[in-house]
C-alpha cells in the first residue's frame, strides 16, 4: 500500500505560470533550451549551462552552482513562491482533444526501495548521479516524475468534482499546442481522503522519469543515513510526482531506423524476412501497423506490412510478446546483426510524436537505409511487465504529452 502526502508547493504566481513553465530538461538540448528560454523560464534552473556564452558543460561544477543561484533568484524575485499550507494539486494535460488528469503529490522513497513503486526500465548510474547532484544541491525536486496507478472510481470522482466546480489556478496552451491546466485542492478533508485512498492502492508504476525517481530515492537514503533522529516522516523522505489513472494514459509508438542492411541487398533482406513474417508490399503511401505483431517497414521508397508468423514469439511471456522484442530478435539481431540497442551506432530511435513521415524522410535522405514502425505498447503490457519484475527492452515506451516543468516544485525542507 503506497504512501503519498500533500506538500507546500513552490510555484509561480498565476500571471507568470506560462512564462516560468518549460519543457523538461531531457527533451531538448542546450542550444534549443537557450533559444527557447525567456527571462523567467525554468530552463535557467534545469539547464543552467545556457546562461553562459559559449554554453558550458551541463555537468560542470559551474553549471550546478548556477542552477542553485538561479533557483534562489527566482524565489527572491517572486517568480516562484511557496504555498503556506500543504495541498495536493491536479494537473491536466490536453493533446489532440484528449485530456488526462493527474494528481500532483509527494511519494515516499521507501516505496521505491521496497518495490511498491514499480519500474519497467533499467537506469544508468551516471544519469542517476547527475540528477542526484541537482536534488542534493537544490534541496528540492525541481521537476516531477510521471507515475500511473490502477484507476479508482472515488479518486476519479474527487478530481471530476474539483475540475468542474473550481476555477483553475493556471490554464494555458504552450507553444507546441498542448494544453496545461492546474488546480489547487484547498479542502483539508479532501486532501486527507486522497491520502487514505492511496493507502489502499498496492502499487504505483513509473511511466516516465526512471532516472529522476532513482535519484530521489538515493537522496532520501543518503539523508536518512545522515540523520541520527530519522523518523521516516521528514520532508526529505518524499519526492515530487504527477500520478495518473492508468486508463487515461496512452503510450505512443517508438520506432527504429537503421543505417545499413548488414551487407545484404534489399532483395536479400525481403527474402530473409519471409522466414518469420508474412510480407506484403503496400506501395508509396505510408502504412501504419494495424495491431500487435504487425510491423511497418520502409525500404527503397516503398512501405511494407510485416506480420509475425505464429510460433515465432511467445504470447505467454510478458517480454517475449512485446513487438520490440520480436523485432529485435527476428530482424535487428538475427538479420541485421544489431546485438545491443543501447550501444549500437547503426540504429536510432524516433518517437511516434514525429509521425511516420519522419521515418520516410530519414531513409529518403540517405542517412538511413531502412525504417521499422511498431504498434504501440499498451498500459496493460507495461503493468504486466512491472508486476512480474521484468524490464522492458530499451526505447519501448513514449509518453506524450510530457509533463511541463515549473508548475510546482517540492522542497525537501519543511
Amino acid at each position: 500500500m503506497v504512501k503519498i502526502k500533500p506538500f507546500k508547493g513552490i510555484r509561480p504566481p498565476k500571471e507568470l505560470a506560462k512564462e516560468v513553465a518549460s519543457r523538461p530538461y531531457d527533451v531538448l538540448n542546450s542550444e534549443e533550451a537557450k533559444a527557447e528560454a525567456g527571462e523567467k523560464s525554468l530552463l535557467h534552473i534545469i539547464k543552467p549551462e545556457i546562461d553562459f556564452t559559449p554554453i558550458i558543460d551541463e555537468h560542470s561544477q559551474q553549471a550546478y552552482e548556477k542552477a542553485v543561484e538561479n533557483f534562489k533568484k527566482w524565489q527572491a524575485n517572486g517568480w516562484l513562491k511557496k504555498d503556506p499550507e500543504e495541498h495536493y494539486y491536479i494537473y491536466a494535460q490536453t493533446m489532440d482533444g484528449r485530456t488526462q488528469y493527474g494528481l500532483v503529490a509527494c511519494c515516499h522513497f521507501e516505496d521505491y526501495v521496497s518495490g511498491k513503486i514499480k519500474k519497467h526500465e533499467l537506469t544508468r548510474t551516471e544519469k542517476e548521479q547527475d540528477r542526484m547532484i541537482h536534488v542534493r544541491n537544490q534541496n528540492a525536486n525541481i521537476e516531477p516524475v510521471f507515475f500511473a496507478y490502477p484507476a479508482v472510481a472515488e479518486i476519479d470522482q474527487i478530481v471530476k468534482d474539483i475540475v468542474t466546480k473550481q476555477a483553475p489556478e493556471y490554464d494555458f496552451v504552450a507553444e507546441d499546442g498542448f494544453g496545461h491546466t492546474f488546480w489547487v485542492i484547498n479542502c483539508p478533508e479532501t486532501n486527507k481522503r486522497i491520502t487514505e485512498l492511496f493507502a489502499k492502492i498496492p502499487a504505483l508504476y513509473v511511466a516516465d522519469g526512471h532516472h529522476r525517481t532513482a535519484a530521489a530515492a538515493l537522496v532520501g537514503q543518503e539523508k536518512k543515513q545522515q540523520n541520527p533522529h530519522h523518523t521516516g516522516n521528514e520532508e526529505y523522505n518524499y519526492f515530487l510526482a504527477v500520478i495518473f489513472p492508468d486508463e487515461q494514459l496512452k503510450i505512443i509508438d517508438y520506432n527504429r531506423v537503421v543505417k545499413d542492411l548488414n551487407g545484404l541487398s534489399s532483395a536479400d533482406l525481403l527474402k530473409k524476412l519471409e522466414e518469420a513474417f508474412v510480407v506484403e508490399k503496400k506501395g508509396a503511401e505510408i502504412y501504419t501497423p494495424s495491431q500487435l505483431h504487425n510491423f511497418s517497414m520502409y525500404l527503397d521508397g516503398a512501405w511494407y506490412s510485416l506480420t509475425a508468423k505464429p510460433g515465432t514469439y511467445n504470447d505467454a511471456d510478458p517480454i517475449g510478446v512485446l513487438d520490440v522484442t520480436i523485432l529485435s530478435n527476428l530482424v535487428l539481431d538475427k538479420i541485421l546483426d544489431i546485438k545491443d540497442l543501447r550501444t549500437s551506432k547503426r540504429i536510432d530511435f524516433v518517437g511516434g510524436i514525429r509521425g511516420l513521415g519522419e521515418l520516410k524522410r530519414r531513409v529518403d535522405s540517405g542517412e538511413m537505409k531502412v525504417a521499422f514502425a511498431l504498434y504501440p505498447v499498451s498500459m496493460k503490457q507495461l503493468i504486466d511487465i512491472a508486476d512480474t519484475g521484468n524490464i522492458m527492452p530499451p526505447k519501448t515506451t513514449w509518453f506524450e504529452p510530457k509533463l511541463r516543468s515549473g508548475l510546482v516544485i517540492h522542497s525537501l525542507e519543511d
